[in-house]
C-alpha cells in the first residue's frame, strides 16, 4: 500500500510503498478514507512521545470502511471512527468505563501503524470501532477519533462545562476550534486568545469573541485579556495548544473557584505553574487525555443534532502533500484550524 513514513525523529517523512497491514487476533483493518493532520502528529515526529515506535507510518485521527475483522465479521462494511487510544478491553481502566487511560492502550501513529496509508490496522475490534451514522460525512467523522472527541470529553465530563459558564480558550488551532463550537452549543461564553488573526476570524465566526496575544507575552499579560473581557476570571480554562505559558496564563486567569484543563501536549516540561493562585482560589487543575469509544454515542447525537465539525475543516491535502505539512506544522505562519488528508490522492 502507498504510506507516509519516517525512520527517524526529525528525518525525512516520504511516500513509501508499505506492507498491507494483516488483522491480528480481534483486530480489523480499516480502509482509510480521510484523516487528520494533528499536533500530536508533529511531537510523534519530533521525538517529543517516548512511545513512538520507528520506523513510524504517522496518523491517529481517522475515518474510513472497514474491510477484514476475523474475529468481529459483524463489523465488516460499516464506516467507523476509531479514538486515538485504542484501549485492550479487559485492564482494571477499561472495566470501570475509563479506556481513554487504559494502561495496555495501542495509539495508531505512535505504538502502532497510523493513517497515513491506505489501510489501518485497529486492535480490540469490537472495543475500539465505533459506528458511524449515515448523516455524518467523512470531513466531520475524521475529527472525532482525537481533536473533536478530545474537546468534548475536556469539557462535558471533566470541567463539567455549565451553560452560562464562561470558557477561556488558549490556542484556536484544530482542538481549540472544536472546543469553541462545543461550548457555544452548550451554552457558554466563550474567549479565544490566539497570535494569528486567521484563526480567532475563525474562532468569532463560531461564536466566541477574541483577543490577540503576542508570542512574547507572559502568563500574566495573557491572562490580562481575559479579565479585560471578565473582570472576575473565567470559569473555565483550557490550554488547547500545549505551552507552559499559555497553561500558567489559564490558571492566572481562572475566576475563584475555577477550573483549568490542559488538552495541549506539552513539548517541553511545565516547570512553574502558580501554585500559590491555585490554593488561594480553590482551583482545579485537570488533565483531559481522549475518549473511549463507549461514550461516544451522546457526541454522536450532538452532531446529528446540530454540531459541524466539517465547519473546521480547512483544506484536505493529497497524501504527497502531507509530509511537508507535517514538518512545519510549528511554523508561526503554519495554517491553523482542521486540515484532512485523502490518501486515496
Amino acid at each position: 500500500m502507498r504510506a507516509l513514513r519516517y525512520e527517524s525523529f526529525g528525518g525525512a517523512v516520504t511516500i513509501v510503498d508499505a506492507p498491507d497491514p494483516m488483522p491480528g487476533p480481534g483486530a480489523a483493518i480499516v480502509e482509510v478514507a480521510r484523516t487528520g493532520l494533528c499536533r500530536s502528529d508533529w511531537h510523534g515526529w519530533r521525538g517529543h512521545d517516548s512511545d513512538t515506535v520507528l520506523p513510524c507510518i504517522p496518523g491517529h485521527e481517522f475515518t474510513g470502511t472497514v474491510i477484514e475483522a476475523p474475529g468481529a465479521p459483524e463489523w465488516v462494511g460499516k464506516r467507523v471512527a476509531v479514538p486515538f487510544v485504542m484501549a485492550c478491553g479487559t485492564c482494571p481502566e477499561c472495566t470501570r468505563g475509563r479506556g481513554q487511560v487504559c494502561r495496555a492502550q495501542r495509539q495508531p501513529g505512535f505504538t502502532d501503524q497510523g493513517s497515513f496509508a491506505a489501510y489501518v490496522p485497529v486492535v480490540a475490534a469490537r472495543v475500539n470501532l465505533v459506528a458511524l451514522p449515515d448523516a455524518i460525512g467523512d470531513d466531520a467523522a475524521a475529527a472525532l477519533g482525537c481533536r473533536y472527541a478530545t474537546a468534548w470529553r475536556a469539557l462535558t465530563a471533566v470541567a463539567q462545562l455549565q451553560e452560562g459558564e464562561r470558557l477561556a480558550v488558549f490556542g484556536a488551532g484544530g482542538v481549540g476550534l472544536a472546543a469553541i463550537q462545543i461550548a457555544v452549543h452548550l451554552g457558554a461564553e466563550v474567549l479565544a486568545l490566539d497570535i494569528s488573526s486567521a484563526s480567532l476570524g475563525h474562532a468569532m465566526s463560531l461564536g466566541a469573541s477574541a483577543e490577540r496575544i503576542d508570542a512574547t507575552d507572559s502568563p500574566q499579560q495573557i491572562a490580562d485579556h481575559v479579565r479585560t473581557l471578565w473582570p472576575d476570571g473565567s470559569s473555565v480554562s483550557m490550554d488547547a495548544l500545549g505551552s507552559p505559558v499559555l497553561a500558567s496564563a489559564g490558571v492566572l486567569g481562572l475566576a475563584r473557584g475555577g477550573r483549568h484543563v490542559q488538552v495541549g501536549l506539552l513539548a517541553e516540561p511545565l516547570s512553574v505553574l502558580p501554585l500559590g493562585r491555585v490554593i488561594a482560589h480553590e482551583l482545579r487543575i485537570l488533565g483531559s487525555h481522549g475518549m473511549a469509544a463507549s461514550d461516544y454515542p451522546a457526541l454522536l447525537d450532538a452532531v446529528e443534532s446540530g454540531l459541524d465539525p466539517a465547519a473546521l475543516v480547512t483544506a484536505t491535502l493529497p497524501l504527497a502533500d502531507a509530509g511537508p505539512a507535517l514538518m512545519t506544522m510549528d511554523a508561526p505562519d503554519a495554517p491553523r484550524g482542521v486540515r484532512l488528508i485523502d490518501p486515496r490522492r
